[in-house]
């Protein structure tokens, strides 16, 4: 009963954050069946992003700065944006900037869930540790998931260089804060706290602007407020 409830925990965080940024879309939410699709790409794309971290961690692991930047942060994002970019960027259902966070959060999510619960078969980990997990990692990789995907909208709705610009914004910018995130983790042991809360904190205040931002560039925008304005 015990394990239950630690994998229900491992599970839960995911789905509760998936839900959330699926309910945030106001003017044209996407089929149930994409967004599930691209959750489950998530949980596949973990045994590649294993592969390859270990080969890189046998190679050049030992530094901080290497282990952070290139060998967690880099990878992950790195193949979370390339199978994004070449299924969903040019899909028909990619059709207002907003559906770039809900599918780059499903993603990154399906990832974060199958890696928690990885984490709470191995290691054994309590209810307590759990929670801390889906406050932290879970919602970090939301968070990075929020800025690849706004960017990715900004690039899928912009022609020429802007497009390409915004396209570049989809993985530096995760990447970056990713490796941030980690680099803190794995380099303080007493006074983490000081800095991963006021770094969530940040990530979230800037996310939820993106959120909005998304969602006041839909061009079924102004088509929702005529249906209204005409009931």
């Amino acid at each position: 009963m015990l394990w239950f409830s630690v994998i229900a925990s491992a599970l839960a965080p995911g789905l509760a954050l998936l839900t959330y940024f699926y309910l945030k879309d106001r003017y044209e939410q996407e089929p149930l069946k994409m967004v599930a699709k691209v959750f489950l790409l998530g949980f596949l794309i973990v045994v590649p992003v294993m592969i390859i971290q270990r080969g890189f961690t046998d190679g050049f692991g030992g530094n901080l700065y290497v282990n952070s930047f290139i060998i967690s942060s880099l990878v992950e994002e790195f193949l979370k944006w390339f199978v994004l970019y070449n299924i969903m960027f040019h899909h028909s259902e990619f059709d207002e900037p907003y559906d770039g966070i809900v599918y780059a959060v499903a993603i990154s999510l399906g990832f974060a869930t199958v890696e928690n619960v990885m984490y709470a078969w191995y290691s054994h980990a309590s209810i307590g540790t759990m929670f801390l997990r889906a406050l932290l990692p879970v919602s970090g990789h939301a968070m990075f998931g929020v800025m690849m995907g706004y960017y990715l909208g900004r690039a899928r709705f912009s022609k020429g260089a802007a497009s390409k610009r915004y396209l570049a914004y989809s993985l530096v910018i995760p990447w970056f804060w990713h490796g941030v995130y980690d680099l803190i983790l794995s380099s303080m042991t007493q006074y983490w706290l000081w800095f991963i809360i006021p770094l969530m904190a940040f990530l979230w205040y800037g996310g939820m602007g993106k959120v909005t931002r998304a969602n006041n560039r839909s061009p079924f925008r102004f088509l929702k407020r005529e249906e209204e304005i005409n009931t």
